[in-house]
């Protein structure tokens, strides 16, 4: 699909020149935007519907000027365009809005910080950590999951409104449930405590302590965050990580490509020459 997204930019380009007379400069202009983004985003069909999710290629040109990503979003949108009425293309474009992000959302987790807690942890501990940042689950998911709901390398997920999901086991989290369940042998609970489930405020203590002793004050549903906001860094697709969240909608899960945008951009903030902090300094001295 992506050589055929390439063609489908090589085709625009003609267009512009042939037909709408664009000149050579202006053609060029489309040209960078275009194949950055064809290189970058995943171009797929989904229910009979071409999707062109663009949302690697915003992390990627965050630190650019507000000029330049404007004039990047808008190449992106008249190539679209041309695909629909030129090219009588049915395309869902995704990530192509600005998104206002609630400030009650928690950070993500830095995903060194995570894997540092994981080598100290133990076997309790690191499962518990892996099961919420591995598959993304709310801590009331992980509270009620039963061991018949572990099938193999699917586990299935009750979510809110009885809504079920399966999420597939990574190879590494399969071994260590096998380990876990070898070592503590729960009945009918993955989690248990006696013969009841632990429930949510149980783990929760459980996880916030084995952080805390890290010096990290780290909340389940930051896991959660993190597992969401890392996939997206590393390129998945937005469809994909909304469906294993359990989200209903797209709109919800978009939230995280502003989080990683704003997060790069306070990186750069913070180490360009003339941040605030750096300046202030100078005048000190």
């Amino acid at each position: 699909m992506k050589e055929k997204l390439q063609n489908y930019v090589e085709e625009f380009l003609e267009y512009l020149l042939d037909v709408r007379g664009y000149s050579e400069t202006t053609v060029e202009t489309y040209e960078i935007a275009l194949r950055q983004m064809s290189e970058m985003s995943h171009f797929y069909e989904e229910d009979g519907r071409s999707v062109l999710d663009i949302t690697p290629f915003r992390f990627n040109i965050v630190k650019n000027s507000k000029k330049t990503i404007v004039k990047k979003l808008s190449a992106v949108r008249s190539f679209v365009t041309y695909l629909e009425d030129q090219c009588h293309l049915s395309i869902k474009l995704i990530a192509d809005e600005s998104i206002k992000v609630p400030q009650s959302l928690p950070k993500p987790i830095e995903e060194h910080y995570i894997e540092e807690v994981l080598v100290k942890a133990d076997l309790e501990e690191k499962l518990l950590i892996s099961m919420l940042y591995g598959l993304g689950l709310r801590i009331s998911e992980l509270s009620g999951l039963k061991l018949e709901d572990i099938k193999d390398d699917w586990v299935q997920i009750y979510g809110k409104g009885n809504k079920v999901r399966e999420l597939p086991l990574i190879h590494g989290l399969k071994r260590l449930i096998g380990v876990y369940r070898a070592h503590y042998t729960p009945r009918k609970y993955l989690f248990e405590k006696g013969n009841a489930p632990m429930n949510a405020a149980q783990l929760r203590y459980k996880l916030t302590k084995v952080f805390k002793k890290e010096g990290l004050k780290v909340t389940p549903h930051q896991l959660r965050h993190s597992f969401a906001t890392h996939l997206l860094n590393h390129g998945a697709r937005i469809a994909d990580v909304s469906e294993l969240l359990g989200h209903e909608t797209m709109a919800t899960t978009q939230v995280y490509t502003k989080l990683g945008s704003v997060k790069k951009m306070q990186e750069y903030m913070k180490a360009h020459p003339l941040s605030d902090g750096r300046l202030k300094r100078d005048d000190e001295e």
